[in-house]
């Protein structure tokens, strides 16, 4: 399954050499769109508001424990189609910005890493 390529940097579509819209595949496909499962707020999916973290109710301004968000990580990694299994790391975590790394593995056993 392909994805549309997300810049890591600023988290926006990418340009590929041609000029056009780039395109992810498996298996980095899948990590990024984990990433982005992770990065999605609780509401946000206008068409179903129950997926995502709940960053606004339970995290911004309430300093969870990060073994709690890391669940929460590895719960939304967990909705990704294809997705067998995910580990989360945090790597800063300032004022109201956390950032980390995903990292999933696939039903071929392929582990790839993106960070959010």
């Amino acid at each position: 399954m392909k994805t549309l390529m997300l810049e890591p940097s600023a988290w926006d579509l990418k340009i590929d050499a041609s000029g056009n819209i780039a395109l992810a595949a498996e298996p980095y496909a899948l990590a990024q769109d984990a990433a982005s499962a992770i990065r999605l707020f609780q509401g946000e999916l206008y068409f179903d508001t129950r997926p995502g973290i709940p960053y606004f109710d339970q995290i911004l301004g309430q300093a969870p424990p990060i073994s709690l968000m890391k669940a929460w990580f590895v719960r939304s990694a967990m909705t990704v189609p294809g997705v067998v299994s995910a580990v989360a790391y945090i790597s800063e975590w300032t004022d109201r910005t956390v950032r980390g790394q995903v990292q999933v593995k696939d039903s071929n056993g392929n582990v790839t890493a993106a960070s959010f």
